[in-house]
């Protein structure tokens, strides 16, 4: 069992309000988000809100977990939402809610590499690291001392390439953020990626 992880509490400052509110294609960012993590066979996925969490619709098939912290950034995000998942789950996938052409494909190449024994499998794009990351719980107590301010795995993944193992998935999606209306725009002219 490999869980999903959504980040999806801040606040949008330069969107202007929460991203996770954010309609794409009729489907809010989050929603949008939670179904990539579905698609690519993760269960249970999680939701760590924060700003906007009472505006957020249901979410059918995932756990909303508040996280009253948010404005401490995204690393005190990823440690609440890793501390919420069941004792039982062995690993999880990450992905940020503001990333909406990231594929189901992407999410299935990370959690084939932990099943061929990786400890942290990163999505790469042009040979740079991004999202989906999968993380193995023995991972997880290292990103304490990452996973500070607006800071995730980043630097973890830098420091310890031991145990990273990359996934290029440049053929199946791309990485770019939506923090702008515009480039809410750029999106819709974009085709979408491959499930």
């Amino acid at each position: 069992m490999t869980a999903g992880l959504l980040l999806a509490a801040g606040a949008g400052r330069r969107y202007g309000g929460p991203k996770a509110l954010v309609e794409l294609g009729g489907e809010t960012l989050v929603r949008r988000a939670v179904r990539l993590l579905a698609d690519g066979g993760c269960a249970p996925v999680h939701v760590v809100l924060g700003a906007g969490a009472d505006g957020v619709p249901d979410l059918p098939g995932a756990v909303p977990v508040r996280h009253d912290r948010w404005a401490d950034g995204l690393g005190s995000s990823l440690l609440r939402g890793l501390a919420s998942l069941p004792a039982d789950v062995p690993a999880t996938v990450v992905v940020l809610v503001d990333q909406p052409l990231l594929s189901p494909v992407a999410v299935r190449r990370v959690r084939a590499a932990y099943a061929d024994g990786a400890v942290v499998a990163v999505a790469t794009y042009a040979g740079r690291p991004g999202h989906p990351i999968l993380l193995a719980r023995r991972a997880w107590p290292l990103l304490s001392g990452y996973a500070v301010g607006d800071r995730g795995a980043r630097d973890l993944l830098r420091d310890r390439p031991d145990l990273v193992v990359e996934v290029p998935c440049d053929d199946v999606g791309s990485p770019v953020d939506v923090d702008t209306p515009a480039d809410l725009r750029r999106l819709t002219r974009r085709p979408t990626c491959a499930d």
